[in-house]
C-alpha cells in the first residue's frame, strides 16, 4: 500500500484543516485537496459545476482525478464529502493509501460550518437536518474506511496527532 493519508467525511468533518495541519507535522507529505483541484481543472467552483452539468458530471471528475492523484506517494488527500458513495473510489482510495473517517455528530458539524459564507448549500436554508439525513445514508460508507477518527471536542492537534499514531506507515 502507498504511504498515503486519506480523508473522508461530512462537510465541516474538518478534512481540509486538518489535511493542512498533517502537512505541518509531515512536510516531506505533498498535501491535495480534490474539491481545489477539481475547481482548478475545471475554472469553476463546485457549486457552479453542480449547476452547470448535474452530479454525475462532478462524480465523474472525482473518480478521474483520484485515478490520477493515487499513482503518487506521500500524499495527504483531503476529500470532497461525497466522494465515498461511490463503490469504485472507495476502491481506488483504500487501495492506494489509509482512509481516516473524521467523524463528528451532526450538532458539531453544522456548528462547524454554520457562518461559512462560501457554502453555498447553506445559502440555500440548510440546516441541521439535511446534515443528519445526508450522514445518515452515508455512514455505511464512511464506515468502511480503515479508520475512524471521533473529531467530538477535540482540538485539532489532537486529531492530527491520533492520525499520526494510527498510521500504518510510520515515518
Amino acid at each position: 500500500m502507498k504511504d498515503n493519508i486519506i480523508l473522508i467525511g461530512m462537510m465541516g468533518a474538518g478534512k481540509s484543516t486538518i489535511g493542512v495541519e498533517l502537512h505541518k507535522a509531515l512536510p516531506n507529505f505533498k498535501i491535495v485537496d480534490i474539491d481545489e483541484e477539481i475547481e482548478k481543472k475545471e475554472n469553476k467552483k463546485i457549486s457552479d459545476i453542480f449547476k452547470d452539468f448535474g452530479e454525475h458530471y462532478f462524480r465523474e471528475l472525482e473518480t478521474k482525478l483520484i485515478e490520477d492523484i493515487c499513482k503518487y506517494d506521500k500524499q495527504i488527500i483531503a476529500t470532497g464529502g461525497g466522494i465515498f458513495e461511490k463503490d469504485l473510489n472507495q476502491k481506488i482510495l483504500k487501495d492506494n493509501g489509509q482512509v481516516f473517517y473524521l467523524k463528528a455528530s451532526p450538532e458539531t458539524l453544522y456548528a462547524r460550518i454554520k457562518n461559512q459564507t462560501h457554502r453555498p448549500l447553506l445559502k440555500q436554508g440548510f440546516g441541521i437536518e439535511n446534515i443528519k439525513t445526508i450522514l445518515e445514508q452515508r455512514e455505511h460508507n464512511y464506515a468502511k474506511a480503515h479508520t475512524i477518527i471521533d473529531t467530538e471536542n477535540k482540538p485539532i492537534y489532537n486529531i492530527v496527532e491520533e492520525i499520526r499514531k494510527k498510521r500504518i506507515c510510520n515515518e
